[in-house]
């Protein structure tokens, strides 16, 4: 079957358009993939403009209905499925989810700008247009923000304001710089302050539960992990894997304290001597991490793990309107960035308002060991290096670029932080470090864990604060700051933090496969196969690799 047959090029014709459709929709990430067309607009989120997206979204799925796949290659078969299946989630929230008329959050123009302002991919006066362009928008964007959006949940709305103040900021500094129009500046600024005291105006009437309830919540996950288990099924899965990580914990925890493993608080103390003997500070924490990238990634290149890519990798602290979900994260180019730009790895202080005795905690939970364990998960060889081998990939339709499964991602990271401990990895040059950084990593497994566990009794069961941070504080050995930061974060979202957990599941299961496939494979050959694909969701890449 010739690849140049009428089939194919149909269905490169439906992907390519669709594609092009879903970018236009959402301007601000295909600003964030490297597709640059639509750099100098913000989305369109009002409620006609959302009907008119459905439609066409609609039209597409039928295109690929009428498309006869068994005319395609095994490759375009596969991505055929991968497009409708990110085109039926795309329909679902717009049509059902419809998160723009509760969340504030998604109308902070803040990343819109940021993106534009962050990166070198195009000349100055380029991206100062593109600046320009999104300015102009923010007083009418915002405009609409107060039709559209209806009753509203606390949470969301105190945390769009933190984060409004940031882009405020962002917006007299930053982007100041970059177009030197004070009329655009100052009017922009304005509209988001003011939208800002709107916001605040709201939040004593604001009563919707953040919870998405049983029927929302289910089909949130299935468009999120792509994939067919259930919330019940997830639940037991993730219950039963925490009682295995925890009886590690205490054997290992009984080894680095050299105590019997009945001996009382067994866990914790160790935890508590790790975190006083590894100690880090808002002066260290950036420094601790540029360490630790130069450590694994020396590491990974002498055992052979994995091919290292060409890569331009930066350390760096998180931009403020980023911060408040999560305390680090990989921020690499776009599959669909053609220009050669860095990747940075962001993490984030503790704020100035914090005090004393919250700083520790924050810093007795990201330890200088856990700091290495961190970097393994978000740089090498986690995001960093996976996303870099993903956008080298070439396939014969943009889906796969486009389409990147966040369990893929996020499940590799995090098999990437047991295939270092499992070869030896330390952060330091003695063995204790080295039984350290286990306890780290099997405390990190039962954090991912406690992660599904959140967001399936949160979002059906009307699980309690206080019951979720006995369950992350008791049974994950979190700081308390730690513990309420996640609980909020499980408030604030539905569906991401299970791709941890269910990720890393379906990738070791996918590598120990291949290993009895190809018993005399090396370590570097096994996990090159596995990142040859992009980033499909697991079931899509055991389809690849016919296993």
């Amino acid at each position: 079957m010739s690849e140049l047959n009428e089939v194919t090029r149909q269905f490169k014709s439906i992907a390519t358009n669709a594609i092009d459709d879903l970018l236009s929709f959402d301007p601000v990430f295909a600003t964030y993939l490297g597709d640059h067309r639509f750099d100098d607009r913000l989305p369109d989120l009002t409620t006609k403009a959302r009907g008119e997206q459905a439609q066409k979204i609609a039209d597409h799925l039928t295109e690929l209905d009428a498309v006869d796949d068994l005319e395609l290659s095994i490759s375009d078969q596969i991505d055929l499925e991968i497009l409708r299946s990110r085109l039926t989630k795309s329909q679902f929230e717009v049509s059902e989810l419809r998160a723009a008329t509760w969340n504030p959050m998604v109308w902070n123009p803040g990343t819109s700008l940021h993106l534009l302002v962050s990166r070198d991919f195009a000349s100055r006066s380029e991206r100062a247009r593109s600046v320009k362009g999104r300015l102009a928008q923010i007083p009418g964007f915002l405009a609409d923000a107060r039709v559209e959006l209806g009753e509203l949940t606390q949470i969301h709305t105190e945390t769009a304001i933190a984060q409004l103040a940031g882009t405020a900021r962002l917006i007299k500094t930053e982007v100041a710089e970059l177009v030197e129009d004070e009329d655009l500046i100052r009017s922009a600024e304005a509209a988001v302050l003011e939208f800002s005291a709107w916001l605040s105006e709201q939040l004593s009437a604001a009563r919707r539960s953040p919870r998405l309830g049983e029927r929302l919540y289910a089909a949130t996950l299935w468009h999120g992990l792509d994939d067919d288990i259930s919330p019940t099924m997830l639940l037991e899965a993730a219950e039963a894997h925490l009682d295995k990580v925890n009886l590690a914990m205490q054997a290992y925890a009984a080894q680095y304290l050299s105590a019997k493993a009945t001996a009382p608080d067994l866990v914790q103390r160790a935890f508590n001597r790790i975190a006083a003997q590894a100690p880090v500070n808002n002066e260290t924490v950036l420094g601790i991490v540029e360490q630790a990238l130069a450590r694994t990634t020396e590491f990974v290149r002498t055992n052979d793990l994995i091919s290292i890519p060409e890569l331009d990798v930066r350390v760096i602290e998180m931009p403020e309107i980023h911060r408040g979900v999560a305390v680090a994260y990989c921020d690499a180019p776009g599959p669909l960035e053609s220009a050669q730009v860095a990747t940075f790895v962001a993490v984030s202080p503790t704020p100035n308002d914090w005090t004393v005795e919250r700083v520790d905690s924050f810093y007795r939970e990201y330890n200088a060991v856990q700091l290495h364990g961190l970097t393994i998960h978000e740089a090498m060889p986690g995001h960093v290096l996976q996303l870099a081998q993903s956008h080298h990939f070439e396939a014969t339709t943009p889906v796969r670029a486009f389409a990147r499964s966040g369990v893929f991602i996020e499940g590799w990271a995090v098999y990437c932080e047991e295939l270092l401990v499992s070869r030896g990895y330390a952060p330091f040059d003695d063995k204790t470090s080295a039984l350290a950084l286990r306890l780290q990593q099997l405390k990190m497994q039962a954090r991912l864990t406690i992660n599904a566990i959140l967001d399936v009794r949160v979002h059906t069961a009307e699980m309690t604060e206080q019951e979720g941070l006995d369950l992350m504080m008791k049974r994950g050995f979190q700081e308390e700051g730690e513990a309420i930061g996640k609980w909020r974060r499980a408030l604030l979202t539905a569906g991401q933090l299970p791709t941890y957990f269910v990720g890393y599941r379906a990738l070791s299961e996918i590598v120990a496969d291949l290993r009895v496939l190809h018993p005399d494979w090396n370590d570097r050959q096994m996990h090159d196969l596995v990142l040859a694909y992009g980033a499909p969701a697991p079931r899509y890449l055991r389809d690849f690799l016919g296993i």
